[in-house]
């Protein structure tokens, strides 16, 4: 090699170096991020230890709503803005996420996720209510509606997780289950990185501006977030309590986004299949987070969902908003 060729060799190891270097990033101060993210109406509560950032909006019957893996009660907001007014809605950052951060015993396997939900509501005072989730936060719904099933009134599954997968997780979050590379992962977190994730997550990324990209910015570098992501993602659970859907009695209402890259359309018809009194709406062009990146057309149907109280009313919710009926 010339003198040329290992100049440009040796610029572009550099370069690689730099760009490795200042995709390390320090953790924010939990107290510099929850002045940001936590204003009015958040408060704070503490349960099984934990201080558990939420929101209590709105009067009528209580809706509780939980938030995907590594995102915020913040992606709810559309939704509280539209269901406030004749509802109850609470939502929450889930340990280890958001502002409310990482447990301090480290309690992240499902059933000390339904534990802490438990707990939670039990504080507030709730007997009976609509339990709904996105992704992770779907998972939690569907399992605490098997162990707590008088308190569910009705289940809200949003592209929900917890069925056993057919295909691998996104590399991103299996590296968190590599040890020696999730400690690398858990410091090396460039805004790039965090921009990807999030375009990753909505079926038409133009939808995303950067006020979203600096919120899931805020909350994973929160102090101890990204510590808790890896221990989180880093346990392996058996799935077998997929094999008691068929047990949730309630009336169901099973939402997706047909872009989807994180947990297929597939298994949204795997839930519609084994879930009795359960309906499938697919929304067309959405992905991940149709709650966040569609709203008001998500949440339309939610409130026609409420709406219908009949417990005998069952099969695939029809309407006239942008979706798609999946049909045998």
């Amino acid at each position: 090699m010339n003198r040329t060729g290992k100049l440009l060799t040796g610029l572009g190891l550099a370069g690689g170096v730099i760009a490795l270097a200042l995709g390390f990033r320090r953790d924010r101060p939990a107290r510099e991020v929850e002045s940001r993210r936590s204003g009015a109406p958040s408060r704070f509560v503490t349960v099984n230890g934990v201080r558990t950032h939420y929101r209590d909006q709105g009067q009528g019957p209580v809706l509780v709503l939980l938030h995907g893996s590594n995102a915020s009660l913040h992606t709810w907001d559309g939704w509280v803005d539209a269901l406030s007014s004749h509802y109850r809605v609470i939502t929450m950052d889930v340990p280890g996420q958001g502002t409310t951060g990482p447990d301090p015993w480290n309690r992240y396997t499902h059933d000390d996720e339904v534990a802490w939900l438990d707990a939670l509501v039990r504080q507030l005072g709730l007997e009976r209510f609509t339990l709904g989730g996105n992704s992770m936060g779907g998972g939690i719904s569907w399992r605490y509606a098997l162990h707590h099933p008088k308190k569910v009134e009705r289940l809200i599954l949003v592209d929900a997780y917890g069925l056993r997968r057919d295909e691998k997780l996104p590399i991103y979050l299996r590296l968190y289950k590599v040890p020696g590379v999730r400690h690398v992962v858990r410091w090396y977190t460039p805004r790039f990185m965090v921009r990807r994730a999030v375009a990753a997550t909505y079926g038409d990324p133009r939808r995303i501006t950067e006020e979203t990209v600096d919120l899931y910015e805020d909350i994973l570098l929160r102090e101890g977030n990204r510590e808790a992501t890896w221990r989180r993602l880093a346990i392996d659970e058996d799935d077998s309590l997929e094999e008691r859907l068929r047990e949730i009695q309630v009336p169901t209402l099973i939402l997706w986004g047909s872009r989807d890259e994180w947990i297929l359309p597939n298994y949204a018809e795997k839930f519609h299949a084994n879930i009795p009194d359960s309906r499938l709406v697919v929304f067309e062009g959405l992905g991940h987070v149709p709650m966040e990146e569609d709203p008001t057309t998500t949440v339309a149907v939610v409130q026609d969902f409420l709406r219908d109280t009949a417990p005998a009313h069952t099969g695939r919710l029809t309407s006239a908003y942008a979706q798609r009926q999946l049909d045998p």
